[in-house]
């Protein structure tokens, strides 16, 4: 449990114990266990004289690492071993060399910041994700895990969802403030279905600060929903663990409501601490997530204009990408969009740059310029920050295939929107896009610069597991100069 700097830290007699909470609710209200419900007892943050630039972050995370020579910094002087097969196409920013399989978001690069001058040195696909995704390197050392703990750092998303629920005079809200789309990273890899990846979550915040998470399946272990055609029968975006059974209708899960409610109550009269409390309050928002009409419609595509839908791509990312349209427009401030590795075809492409060039570019294309373009004609963009990005990108050099390794050095982010200057470039990358030249952007700039246009300060400080104070974000400054 946590209490925010200023209080004291808490002690094991104001908490429910694991066992304790499981024998008395067995599998809990709407399969919810202990490690779902319980958050800690918190006290508003102090306000944030920062004023908002934007309302919402939509974070497309691009997992595996795209590489830098095959999107937004071609070096087509290079020599043939480093610059790829791909040639620059021509686009509306002056001194940017986009890939030629990106034609529509070269079409709308005046809308566009991109930062050629990413780099840190975790050069893991978990603790680079975990450091994108948090401004925080990951406690875990290089190589020694893939999943997540409840020791990582919380997540942006998980930051804001925080900041949101203990603001003065907060009410209850229908929808969350932090989704994950269009599943926890990590559900659909090919070799483990247990696997989470780091860096989207409460972390040591508490589970009661993790994203609402889709749920999404596919066909079969070396099925890529991510960008092969969809039907609308695989893209019913249920919310994970909150799905209704067959045969359970809304009228059956009210009177369950019921019963738990009475076994609430007889409990709170046992136990009036702090964990009891916290219980309820994220036992109330399940329900309201269950049951909520918002909800419900936010997360239904069909209501979308068929053009539309086809615009962005009848695939799972192009689908989740106009889903956190939805969910921005519907009051979510922040959204997290994966483009996940399902069957070894994805953004870390060793072995080829094939299915960069035939699936994965294509599918970004559509996406994000329908994004953008999208916000655009509904007067949203200059509200919403769109960030696209992945962990690392790939080395210079590549193999004879065109396969590229891990490099985390180097890497470009693309932001639009949120009060972010359009049709700039930010930093400069060396001749074979191996190190930045000048303006290199750290995890922690980044973050820094995220949680400025939300208006969050990003030196506001928590107390972590051991209840000592800590900054959200280490160090990072915010890119004042992006902004226009």
């Amino acid at each position: 449990m946590l209490n925010l700097l200023g209080n004291s830290p808490p002690t094991a007699c104001n908490r429910v114990t694991r066992r304790t909470a499981l024998q008395a609710a067995g599998s809990g209200l709407l399969g919810l266990s202990l490690a779902n419900v319980m958050a800690a007892e918190q006290l508003a943050p102090s306000t944030s004289k920062l004023k908002p630039r934007a309302k919402s972050v939509i974070f497309m995370f691009l997992f595996g690492g795209p590489s830098q020579l095959e999107t937004f910094d071609c070096k087509p002087d290079a020599p043939a071993k480093i610059r790829g097969p791909f040639m620059p196409i021509a686009c509306r920013t002056p001194d940017l060399r986009i890939s030629e399989h990106l034609p529509r978001v070269a079409g709308i690069t005046d809308q566009l910041c991109v930062i050629r001058t990413m780099t840190h040195n975790y050069n893991d696909h978990s603790g680079g994700g975990h450091y994108i995704q948090t401004g925080h390197r990951w406690q875990v050392p290089l190589g020694g895990g893939f999943n997540a703990t409840n020791r990582d750092w919380p997540s942006m998303g998980s930051v804001t969802e925080y900041v949101e629920q203990h603001r003065a005079g907060a009410k209850p809200s229908e929808l969350p403030n932090y989704a994950v789309l269009p599943n926890f990273l990590g559900k659909l890899q090919e070799f483990s279905s247990q696997l989470r990846r780091p860096g989207e979550y409460g972390g040591w915040l508490g589970r009661g600060y993790d994203g609402l998470t889709t749920n999404i399946t596919k066909r079969s272990a070396k099925d890529n929903p991510y960008f092969r055609a969809c039907t609308d029968d695989e893209l019913k975006y249920e919310i994970q663990g909150l799905s209704l059974p067959e045969g359970i209708t809304l009228d059956r899960l009210e009177k369950r409501q019921t019963l738990v409610s009475q076994f609430d109550d007889s409990l709170r009269q046992l136990d009036h601490h702090a964990g009891i409390a916290a219980w309820d309050r994220l036992q109330q928002r399940a329900w309201s997530l269950a049951t909520s009409s918002a909800t419900r419609k936010a997360l239904n595509l069909t209501e979308e204009n068929p053009d539309l839908r086809d615009r962005y791509g009848r695939n799972l990312f192009g689908q989740s990408t106009l889903m956190a349209r939805r969910l921005v427009e519907a009051g979510t401030r922040f959204v997290t969009v994966h483009f996940d590795a399902c069957d070894g075809q994805s953004w870390d492409s060793h072995s080829s740059s094939n299915d960069v060039k035939k699936h994965l570019l294509p599918s970004l294309d559509n996406a994000l310029a329908s994004l953008v373009e999208d916000l655009k004609d509904r007067g949203m963009l200059d509200e919403t920050l769109v960030v696209c990005m992945g962990e690392m990108g790939r080395t210079p050099q590549a193999n004879a295939t065109w396969g590229r390794s891990h490099w985390s050095t180097l890497f470009p982010a693309v932001l639009a929107g949120g009060g972010i200057k359009r049709g700039i470039v930010y930093g400069s990358s060396d001749k074979d896009a191996a190190y930045p030249i000048d303006k290199p952007v750290t995890p922690e700039d980044l973050a820094a610069t995220i949680y400025t246009a939300l208006g969050i300060d990003p030196h506001m400080q928590l107390a972590d597991m051991q209840g000592r104070p800590v900054p959200i974000v280490d160090g990072g400054c915010p890119l004042e100069e992006l902004f226009g």
